[in-house]
């Protein structure tokens, strides 16, 4: 194999992207404060094995870091359940070794630790005691409020306990092994963001648990091809247009006495969204979405009786659908800050005595609520007023809210969190010169010390490779419609009067925004390292542009997102370093969807594509995404029959690799089997690259390696190649 000169002249490949530090240096996870504001605690992975990570703490008084659980010397190793390996592929963190999560008791005092399908507790001096030691594994644990209970799922039930004694079960047994308490069934985990299926009153006193009986869930036989064996898993996957679980939820007294079930109303085919106490303990609120998420009703719920009223409803917009959030947060008042797009736009509002006020307004989003200080009526959140490209982290007061403070720096990409109380930031700042640094702010955003500084001195992973480092550039074209699309750029070093190929990155689905003033992936710059123009542009369909722009896809995915790449497209060749006859589109999950759909619309215009674990038919996708977007195929199955990448694969003209991983529980594999199939019987010529024994996740030291040199030799056999 020969390597293009360019790739030699590169000192970034792709063997070093996936290797050990990461080139983004230092990113912690999981940062919080104790309750008693003493101490910050983070993830931090090892330099030597960027996956596997420690817990580690940070004394305020006395600005001392310390390792307070090492996972290595901690852990046994053992398999993690299937459950729970299921469980942190929904979080996305299936690749994560070592600590993935923590929990701070209430008295600030100890740390519950999850570890390798066991509990652990940690205390500050630095001892440890084992919490659980069996064989199965514990999901969801958890330390209630105030600290005087630990609590998990086991065998499909929910176990409680004192601190420090044996726990047992509160929940029934049930005879039928599709019927569970206290976990989030395969949807609320997969989409809606929503982890776990109990919660505990802030007093201790009860805790409500949902049960689900995905009985009537379609079973499918996923089958995890691996290098040496298959395994056959009869998986409960609610394929769109079937049966969801059904869902019911419960409260009941820490031992389980006292159980009663909340009226969640007569529909029984809704979603149980999200669930929480009120600060005082007397109220339960539960939203409550209808199957076709276009109704969001907020129950308000008397956890003694049962009874639920309905305190307000959000209806979505015409053709389009209602987004779930956790934005939202209640008050000791009673009132509620709330994020809705009801005025077109997703912004807050203040919901107190049966009225509204809107705190926020404008052509813009509130991309998140980043907490509350109830004691001074102070609202912080992340926005994108400022710059769409770089979301800001603001401060406005109750009293006065039009009057936004933005609280960190300029030409920053920012995101924040806050304790309970709304007394400190931490604050991640990134820009395309500096990786992600996170830091400890006061709520007048000024910095009080760094949690990871994360500087590009010598001493930084990626130090070395500065040299060839490139900064994007940006820029709009219009749509169809005459919407303006942003895209960025990154470009190789150019020999004036010569012509470059382009490697053309998308996404392009819902919920998503790729085009940003953020740190770009090392991986990217490996690429212009290549010798490659790297290109994105946000289509329409995408995120944080209001519902007018996200709606377009409303029944009608492969459309308007294909038409605005070809846009992307178009711009590029009217470059003169573009080489027009060397554009080659790239995607993953719905990118790779959507490079499947760039290639069937447009034959010609790309020279070559790459489609990863894509969507082929949106029939074997589940219910919650696939119908929010497309509605249900039983009512409208030409929508379906138009958007599904099948129909149209003999008109796949141009070079195509088709990649995907064996084991895939998210895009499981019958999604390329069976586009394989189609493709083989219609005599048309393609490659592909299988990844036995590999999830929805293809990547790690070696096979990332192998995976991105398998692209690149493609491309080269392509003919999309640099210029000599």
């Amino acid at each position: 194999m020969t390597v293009p000169a360019a790739a030699a002249s590169g000192d970034l490949s792709f063997a070093r992207v996936y290797a050990s530090p990461s080139l983004n240096g230092p990113v912690p996870r999981e940062v919080k404060l104790s309750p008693d504001g003493r101490f910050l605690t983070l993830l931090r992975g090892r330099a030597d094995d960027r996956e596997q990570y420690d817990l580690w703490g940070y004394d305020r008084t006395t600005g001392q870091w310390s390792m307070l659980v090492d996972s290595r010397k901690l852990g046994s190793g053992k398999d993690l359940s299937e459950a729970e390996k299921m469980q942190r592929e929904r979080l996305r963190i299936g690749d994560l070794k070592g600590i993935v999560s923590y929990t701070w008791s209430a008295d600030s005092q100890s740390i519950l630790v999850p570890l390798d399908g066991d509990l652990f507790l940690a205390r500050l001096d630095g001892s440890v005691t084992r919490l659980t030691d069996t064989s199965e594994g514990e999901l969801n644990p958890a330390l209630s409020p105030l600290g005087g209970h630990v609590s998990f799922v086991r065998d499909r039930r929910l176990w409680t306990g004192k601190v420090g004694a044996e726990a047992a079960p509160v929940t029934p047994q049930e005879t039928a092994e599709a019927v569970h308490w206290g976990e989030a069934e395969f949807v609320a985990q997969e989409e809606m963001d929503r982890h776990t299926g109990y919660w505990w009153a802030p007093d201790d006193s009860r805790i409500a648990v949902q049960r689900f009986d995905e009985s009537g869930v379609a079973v499918i036989t996923r089958a995890a091809i691996g290098a040496e064996g298959t395994k056959t898993y009869d998986q409960r996957y609610p394929l769109a247009g079937t049966a969801n679980a059904v869902v019911s939820l419960h409260v009941m007294k820490p031992d389980g006495s006292g159980r009663i079930e909340v009226d969640l109303g007569p529909d029984k085919d809704i979603y149980l969204a999200r669930v929480n106490w009120a600060p005082d303990g007397k109220t339960l609120y539960v939203q409550r979405q209808n199957r076709a998420q276009t109704r969001l009703d907020m129950l308000a719920v008397d956890p003694v009786t049962g009874k639920a009223r309905v305190l307000f409803t959000e209806n979505a917009a015409e053709r389009s659908w209602i987004n779930l959030s956790n934005d939202y947060r209640f008050l000791k008042d009673g009132s509620l800050i709330w994020w809705s797009e009801r005025d077109g736009f997703g912004h807050l509002y203040h919901f107190k005595g049966g009225k509204w006020r809107q705190l926020t307004k404008g052509d813009w989003v509130v991309t998140a609520l980043v907490g509350v200080d109830e004691a001074r009526g102070k609202v912080y959140f992340t926005g994108t007023r400022d710059d769409v490209l770089a979301q800001q982290v603001y401060a406005l007061d109750l009293a006065a809210p039009a009057r936004l403070k933005p609280l960190g720096e300029p030409g920053y990409v920012h995101s924040a969190t806050m304790d309970k109380g709304g007394q400190s930031l931490l604050i991640t700042r990134q820009s395309p010169s500096q990786p992600p640094q996170v830091y400890l702010a006061d709520t007048s955003g000024k910095r009080i010390a760094w949690v990871e500084e994360n500087r590009l001195d010598a001493a930084h992973p990626y130090a070395p490779h500065l040299a060839s480092h490139k900064l994007p550039e940006f820029g709009t074209i219009a749509a169809a419609d005459g919407t303006p699309l942003h895209w960025r750029m990154l470009k190789p070093d150019m020999v004036p009067g010569k012509r470059y190929p382009v490697f053309f990155d998308h996404y392009g689905g819902p919920s998503n925004q790729q085009v940003t003033r953020g740190w770009i992936s090392p991986l990217a710059q490996a690429i212009v390292d290549q010798g490659y123009i790297w290109f994105q542009i946000d289509n329409r369909g995408s995120d944080n542009r209001g519902v007018a722009f996200s709606k377009q896809i409303w029944r009608a995915m492969g459309s308007v997102e294909v038409a605005d790449q070809l846009a992307g497209a178009q711009f590029l060749k009217t470059l003169p370093f573009v080489d027009p006859a060397k554009i080659a589109t790239y995607g993953w999950s719905y990118g790779g969807y959507m490079t499947l759909k760039m290639l069937q619309a447009n034959p010609g215009v790309y020279a070559a594509g790459i489609s990863g674990a894509p969507v082929t038919k949106w029939e074997l996708y589940d219910t919650h995404y696939t119908e929010r977007y497309m509605g249900d195929p039983r009512e409208v199955p030409q929508a379906y029959a138009t958007a599904n990448a099948m129909a149209d694969s003999a008109k796949i003209s141009d070079p195509l690799l088709l990649i995907h991983g064996m084991a895939d529980d998210n895009v499981v594999f019958e999604h390329s089997s069976a586009l394989i199939a189609k493709l083989q019987g219609e005599a048309v010529p393609f490659e592909m690259m299988l990844y036995p024994g590999y999830t929805h996740r293809v990547g790690g030291p070696k096979v990332g390696t192998h995976l991105w040199e398998s692209i690149f030799a493609f491309l080269r056999r392509s003919g999309v190649t640099p210029p000599k």
